[in-house]
């Protein structure tokens, strides 16, 4: 299992590779049970929810770094990408859950895409001299775009006026793949959109 997500706005490079933590800890109504990368300004984990009877479901918890919960810039890029990503209910798009604040920690609950991104995948293929088959490339390739085509001509779920939205980051790494054979646009976090929400860190609970 791998996720990948791109690292933050004046962020210094990528979330770096899988990198384990110790036994799970209590975050909340979540259970953290990995770290999977860690970035300039956040952390992503392999977590769970759960809830009555036993109920469990595995997501990714994006999570700010301790040292960012008082810059209201950062917060605000969180919830701005939050409020954006919930309204593209698309299955060519990463879900966002949740958005909340945790003992003062800021964070998303989006949901996990059990496979690899498509950077590993061209990795592996000429790691070991292949080429994606034409099929496969183009039906990665007609899903990306349904998912951002939906994401382009979505309207805001208020006002009802266009969002425009564009992602500015389609970049292999942010397109994932699941065993299901499943694509998913990832990471709207330097989206560009004609409404960006505006709403104040104080505002989260």
């Amino acid at each position: 299992m791998s996720v990948v997500y791109s690292s933050w706005p004046g962020a210094s490079g990528r979330l770096t590779d899988s990198v384990s933590t110790d036994t799970s800890t209590a975050f909340g109504q979540y259970r953290l049970i990995e770290r999977i990368a860690s970035g300039g300004m956040a952390e992503i984990f392999l977590a769970t929810a759960t809830g009555f009877g036993g109920f469990e479901k595995r997501l990714v918890i994006k999570r700010l770094h301790p040292q960012y919960t008082h810059d209201e810039q950062f917060v605000k890029m969180l919830v701005d990408e939050a409020k954006i990503t919930v309204q593209l209910q698309h299955a060519n798009i990463v879900q966002v859950f949740d958005l909340g604040r945790i003992e003062g920690q800021y964070y998303i609950a989006m949901e996990l895409v059990d496979g690899k991104d498509l950077f590993q995948v061209l990795r592996e293929l000429h790691q070991n001299d292949l080429q994606m088959p034409i099929e496969a490339a183009c039906y990665t390739a007609m899903q990306m775009c349904h998912g951002l085509h939906y994401a382009h001509m979505k309207r805001d779920d208020l006002s009802g006026k266009p969002l425009r939205v564009v992602h500015r980051d389609i970049s292999p790494q942010n397109v994932l793949v699941s065993w299901a054979g499943e694509v998913k646009v990832a990471d709207f976090g330097i989206v560009k959109a004609t409404k960006r929400a505006s709403s104040r860190a104080s505002s989260i609970t």
